[in-house]
């Protein structure tokens, strides 16, 4: 090594490690002739390395599946807490714009709605009236078997008002916008724009999440509308041009076969209002109001409790397993106490329901 005359990291990282290559196959690589100056770069790299070797230990056979359980229990809790997090951070936002309208940015929101969807109107209306024409070709082509191919615009319009077109719509507004926001959100992050923000007094919640939320809310139940239109307009041209039924004859058994209340379910569903949904808004809620009265009470009690500690000279303590303790059993009263209102809620319309909230 005596003619090397740059070293850094990456070089006592690799050497490192083909030392430890080398050592796994029986063999011992000696560094001789490093200048004085890089002999404790690279000695750090290795010793640091070789903690990193030590600190991989695998799991027995025996409780690896335990392991792995655990993990995936700790995984799917931590991804609880960050999703209880954004969701009260936008509501936290949500109630700052109503209380003071002028700081919610209404151009960044009208910005985001043309994105969201008047930009996606042309995939849309090509996605969903070719689904709409498929239907109706594999109804068309089944049914006419059983001499029942009138029963083909029952299904179309069923299938397209209450679930197929606000399905479809939804997938791909979250594959197209969900992705655009998660990449630009990301690179935001990368080029630390997001702390910029925070050094001049902006809430990044306010200023970059809040407008996209509510034109992901504006902008899906318009295009769920255009886009059952466009399917049932592509079953009608199947109807017409493969099952010899004529434009007139869809349109009066279309009538008919659906209502109103086929389109307002769609719609429903489109604005998040589903039983499911409104069931996990309440127990959300629930949880969330639990947990704060269970951070207050922490916050008190430690207080409280160092007070008189310093006032005995027996020190500072904060007794994290009773806090541990004290969050779960919060955590699941409040899962408890949200259950009745929940189920009674899902049971209502979802105006109803936001009534009962």
């Amino acid at each position: 090594m005596r003619g090397v005359s740059a070293f850094d990291t990456f070089g006592a990282w690799y050497l490192a490690r083909l030392a430890r290559d080398l050592k796994s196959r029986g063999h011992e690589l000696t560094v001789m002739g490093l200048a004085e100056r890089y002999t404790a770069l690279f000695d750090a790299v290795q010793k640091s390395s070789a903690r990193d070797e030590k600190a991989k230990s695998q799991p027995r056979a025996t409780f690896s599946g335990l392991a792995a359980i655990g993990g995936a229990v700790v995984e799917a809790w931590l991804s609880l807490l960050l999703l209880l997090n954004m969701l009260g951070a936008v509501c936290a936002a949500t109630l700052r714009a109503l209380r003071r309208p002028s700081t919610f940015r209404l151009t960044s929101t009208v910005h985001h709605v043309d994105r969201v969807a008047w930009q996606a109107i042309p995939i849309i209306l090509l996605i969903t009236f070719l689904i709409g024409g498929i239907i109706a070709q594999q109804g068309f082509f089944h049914f006419r078997k059983f001499g029942a191919e009138d029963y083909v615009v029952d299904m179309v319009g069923i299938l397209v008002l209450r679930e197929i077109g606000v399905l479809i719509v939804a997938i791909m507004v979250a594959g197209r916008s969900g992705s655009s926001y998660t990449a630009e959100l990301g690179s935001m992050k990368m080029r630390e724009e997001i702390d910029a923000l925070r050094t001049m007094g902006f809430n990044p919640v306010d200023v970059l999440i809040l407008p996209r939320v509510v034109a992901l809310v504006i902008g899906l139940p318009i295009l769920t509308f255009i886009g059952s239109i466009s399917a049932l307009y592509g079953g009608e041209l199947v109807a017409w041009l493969y099952g010899g039924m004529s434009p007139d004859i869809f349109v009066a058994r279309l009538k008919e076969a659906i209502s109103i209340t086929h389109f307002k379910v769609g719609l429903i569903k489109a604005l998040g209002g589903t039983k499911g949904s409104i069931r996990r808004q309440f127990l959300y809620e629930s949880i969330i109001i639990s947990l704060m009265g269970a951070v207050f009470g922490v916050i008190l009690g430690v207080i409280l409790g160092n007070g008189f500690s310093l006032i005995l000279n027996t020190g500072f303590v904060v007794p994290w397993d009773w806090v541990a303790l004290g969050i779960m059993i919060c955590t699941i009263v409040g899962l408890l106490a949200g259950l009745y209102p929940a189920f009674k809620a899902s049971r209502l319309n979802p105006i109803e329901a936001l009534r009962y909230e």
